[in-house]
């Protein structure tokens, strides 16, 4: 099976809520992330929240704003689907 991430949910703490098509939701911490050279345009968080989105069935930061998946940040959905599954947070 190949998870296919559905909808993401950015945070003000630089973590964002994983929903996963079989249901399975999971809190992703990119705090540690940001520090590393290819995700530092992410540190102003308002480009973390505003461009924060799914592509290619991932949870991605559409860097452009074109919907261009070349220049899109993403994170492997395996490693997402690895986290341990919590309770949705988000009122």
């Amino acid at each position: 099976m190949f998870p296919k991430v559905v909808q993401a949910v950015p945070m003000p703490d630089f973590s964002v809520y994983v929903y996963f098509e079989d249901g399975k939701i999971v809190h992703y911490d990119m705090s540690q992330m940001i520090e590393k050279e290819a995700f530092c345009c992410l540190k102003e968080i308002e480009i973390f929240m505003d461009r924060c989105t799914v592509m290619n069935d991932t949870l991605a930061w559409d860097i452009s704003g074109c919907w261009d998946n070349t220049t899109c940040l993403d994170i492997d959905p395996d490693t997402l689907y690895a986290l341990p599954y919590v309770e949705e947070a988000i009122a």
